[in-house]
């Protein structure tokens, strides 16, 4: 008994020895991958526009750094999951061409032992990803939007906007919700208006109008009609009309510069609008498909360090850190075909939103486990 405890107390220190030696082998490839990933995007798109304005249209240079910080978020938000598949890659390809999986194996470490540390490390990563995407992402890309639309552009160029929200709150309650299926400032109309008012909370009005258009200063709807929603929840059509004023003081640039398009909201704030546009009877398949896409991207971190490391330990012989990049890039890209084949299953109807958009995480998940079995 006394021999079997002293064997027990001399494995914990080893055991510990044994996550430091794999995250060390992973956390420089990790930045590595978020520093490269970001180069690439950033070289490739934000360089890019920040340049032409700066040339064509002669924006000053401060306002173009402000854009491009801004932008910068959602390119670091994206390349996370990224950098979890290179860095694992990286780090257990290294651990298997200096023979040290081999050797722990010997020990009898099997290899779902080896993984635990990149699995605590990767949904530290995911938790990270979805935090940093439900708060500083919509702010910055709202951000950058304005300061496109108003600053660079000066609103010359206003681009349809499509599946808008404008909330209406007074002393932090709800008052009334606006939803337009298009909205094109330049030319002063508004397609698919659906406006929802509340009373202490309940939705008790719902008016449906095929468009609006804006004249001498008002807003004006045509060809709707209004419901009315009781407290047992019976909807009841009250009367229709041809014509009717918009009680709605914002002109067609303030309205652009409130509302928020959905790919903007966070995932809490797109569930609301959800909520809000079922209530009246709107369509919410594609709402739905971009919520949980919103949910299952952020954990793709997890995966793809599975899948990384899967893949990197079950690989033989030297390889440089080119070969595990282009690796890397080729299994994110068939990552993001099968997320955009599942994304228009589901906002096609062929496909339930949540499983169009966690099918791709099952999938690679799959992939990962069976690498893994490979490897023990």
């Amino acid at each position: 008994m006394k021999k079997k405890r002293s064997k027990r107390t001399m494995a914990l220190p080893g055991l510990r020895t044994l996550d430091r030696l794999v995250l060390r082998e992973v956390a420089g490839p990790f930045v590595f991958g978020i520093l490269i990933f970001t180069l690439i995007f950033v070289a490739g798109d934000l360089l890019f526009q920040a340049a032409r304005l700066i040339i064509e249209r002669g924006v000053p240079f401060g306002v173009v750094v402000r854009l491009f910080l801004y932008r910068l978020p959602e390119v670091v938000a994206l390349t996370l999951p990224m950098s979890c598949l290179l860095s694992t890659l990286l780090g257990m390809t290294r651990l298997s061409a200096n023979s040290e999986l081999i050797a722990l194996k010997s020990l009898g470490i099997s290899f779902g032992r080896i993984l635990r540390p990149v699995l605590t490390a990767s949904f530290l990563v995911a938790a990270a990803a979805l935090a940093f995407n439900e708060t500083v992402v919509p702010f910055t890309s709202q951000a950058a939007e304005t300061l496109m639309r108003y600053e660079i552009l000066k609103n010359q160029s206003s681009a349809l906007q499509e599946k808008v929200f404008l909330r209406d709150e007074s002393g932090g309650e709800l008052r009334r919700v606006i939803y337009l299926d298009r909205l094109d400032p330049a030319a002063g109309t508004m397609q698919g208006v659906m406006l929802h008012e509340f009373e202490g909370g309940r939705l008790v009005r719902t008016s449906l109008a095929r468009q609006g258009i804006w004249k001498d200063g008002e807003w004006w709807i045509e060809g709707g009609q209004v419901f009315e929603v009781t407290e047992k929840g019976v909807v009841r059509l009250l009367f229709r009309f041809e014509r009717q004023k918009l009680a709605l003081n914002l002109s067609p640039e303030q309205l652009q510069r409130q509302t928020r398009r959905p790919a903007d909201m966070s995932a809490r704030e797109l569930w609301d609008a959800i909520e809000e546009t079922r209530a009246a009877g709107g369509g919410v398949l594609r709402l739905r498909v971009l919520f949980h896409l919103k949910l299952a991207v952020p954990w793709a971190c997890v995966i793809m360090a599975v899948l990384g490391a899967s893949f990197g330990a079950s690989r033989q012989g030297r390889s440089g850190s080119s070969v595990g990049f282009g690796i890397s890039v080729v299994l994110v890209f068939a990552y993001y075909v099968v997320m955009s084949l599942c994304r228009a299953l589901g906002e096609s109807g062929n496909m339930p939103p949540a499983l169009a958009a966690w099918t791709p995480n099952a999938v690679f998940l799959a992939v990962g486990l069976f690498f893994s079995r490979r490897v023990n």
